[in-house]
């Protein structure tokens, strides 16, 4: 019950295209064309702009993740992101809104990387046992989930961060669901709730956990019970 299955990463683009001309020469030039043709050219112009705004989002998002992951708890500056994304600092801000919702994207890209792993292992498990075990063992060590804690701890101080935690929450609630709907299904296991109760009970679970350990709550994550919060199993129905 995880990120797994083809957790798809979608990143989505809202950055405004603006086509401006650099003299009248060039709008009497632009003028003088059949119609259809700049309506062609005006929608080709278009979508390079879409285009670029994805590379630059992607990159500025894998930038993120990778500075995180290599100073785990440190503070990363807009200078330090644009330079390793190769753009300039106000393009955090024309793309994201904030650096705040930069780091919310950037954590989610990094359970997605740990959750292709976790796949791997759930699926390897001989039978529904083995797997709760491995799964909840293995999620509590991803080194992507304090910083998706944290992120869920923004989103309480700067709501609005919230619809953009809220989409990352979704996307994974819904990706784990069919890839233990697809388990279920091949495996013949079954689960004593519904998938979607499943998956946010499970994930619930184990984030509520991360955040209680950094608000100072006594323990480690690893006295608790995550593999508890799964019911999948393969005991016949009485």
């Amino acid at each position: 019950m995880h990120a797994l299955g083809p957790f798809l990463y979608a990143i989505q683009t809202s950055e405004p295209c603006c086509i401006t001309y650099n003299s009248g020469v060039e709008k009497k030039r632009t003028e003088a064309r059949p119609a259809s043709t700049r309506s062609t050219s005006a929608r080709s112009t278009s979508a390079r702009s879409r285009d670029r705004g994805r590379a630059t989002r992607r990159r500025l998002i894998e930038a993120t993740a990778q500075l995180c992951k290599e100073r785990p708890g440190a503070e990363v500056s807009v200078a330090e992101i644009a330079n390793a994304a190769g753009v300039f600092p106000n393009q955090v801000t024309y793309y994201f809104g904030s650096k705040d919702s930069l780091l919310v994207h950037a954590a989610f890209l990094g359970l997605l990387h740990d959750a292709r792993r976790i796949e791997r292992i759930g699926l390897q498990a001989p039978d529904a046992a083995a797997f709760r075990r491995n799964v909840a063992r293995a999620v509590l060590a991803m080194p992507s989930l304090p910083p998706v804690a944290r992120a869920l701890a923004a989103a309480i101080s700067k709501p609005e961060l919230a619809p953009v935690v809220d989409r990352h929450l979704q996307l994974l609630f819904r990706q784990s669901e069919r890839f233990v709907g697809r388990l279920v299904d091949s495996r013949g296991w079954r689960t004593r709730r519904p998938l979607g109760v499943e998956a946010r009970t499970f994930w619930s679970t184990a984030l509520g956990a991360v955040l209680l350990v950094r608000a100072g709550a006594q323990g480690t994550v690893a006295e608790l019970d995550l593999a508890g919060a799964l019911t999948l199993h393969d005991e016949p129905e009485r």
